[in-house]
């Protein structure tokens, strides 16, 4: 079995797979990090391997406890992968982007894949169906677009975020959810419009934390799956397992 660790800015995602099928998946806080390690550790004693993909960072402290119980492959921008890497400055390519390109090499070979990840930012990543990775977009996600109209003004407030029931808003939060919630669906909706006209057969991945909470809105066809990026990590395990 093997033990998957993806580290967010604010929380951890680990993940149990048996070869390439999940078994258990689970999110916390980092500061909870350790309390969820040892549950996961009691409860699949099985697991001998452990791989790690970090945008944010663990603390010494919970590094030195994972690396404990397993052996930890460590994703990183030397780890081979199973795509051509055309990104002109590949050091500073996320290592989540790299990891979800992987998955998408794997799931979906000979094919034109474009990802989305709607979490902290949206990124859009783009492999072709001859396994290259072209690069993408970057752009703000939904939680900071509600933050930066908050911060940057100075009397609209801070809200929790919620599906707009129609497209005028008659009030200021029901405006800032329309423009908010509207902006992020046409950018997404405008992106695989474009790609689709200049990439034919293009499937297209929703992934990240605003995944299912964007995907019923969406005009275009999509495949929502919020375990992408867990399984492109197992993949990549698996195949440097050796």
């Amino acid at each position: 079995m093997n033990l998957i660790i993806d580290v967010g800015n604010t929380l951890v995602k680990l993940a149990v797979f048996e070869n390439s099928v999940l078994q258990h998946k689970k999110t916390c806080l980092k500061l909870d990090f350790s309390d969820t390690l040892e549950d996961i550790s009691e409860d699949y004693p099985a697991i001998t391997h452990c791989a790690i993909s970090s945008v944010g960072k663990l603390s010494d402290q919970q590094h030195n406890k994972l690396k404990k119980l397993y052996p930890v492959y460590e994703v990183s921008h030397e780890t081979p992968m199973p795509f051509i890497n055309t990104y002109t400055t590949p050091t500073t390519l996320g290592v989540d982007r790299m990891v979800l390109m992987s998955a998408a090499a794997v799931q979906y070979p000979s094919k034109n894949v474009l990802v989305i990840d709607a979490g902290s930012a949206i990124t859009y990543d783009f492999l072709s169906n001859k396994n290259e990775y072209m690069g993408g977009a970057i752009s703000p996600g939904i939680g900071m677009r509600y933050t930066a109209l908050h911060n940057f003004t100075a009397k609209l407030p801070l809200l929790d975020t919620n599906m707009p029931k129609k497209m005028i808003g008659n009030s200021t939060a029901s405006s800032m959810h329309s423009g908010i919630i509207h902006g992020v669906l046409y950018e997404i909706d405008g992106f695989i419009e474009d790609y689709s006209k200049n990439y034919p057969n293009l499937t297209v991945i929703l992934t990240g934390g605003d995944a299912h909470f964007l995907r019923d809105s969406l005009k275009n066809d999509i495949f929502a799956n919020s375990n992408f990026l867990l399984e492109g990590l197992n993949y990549i395990l698996e195949h440097n397992k050796d």
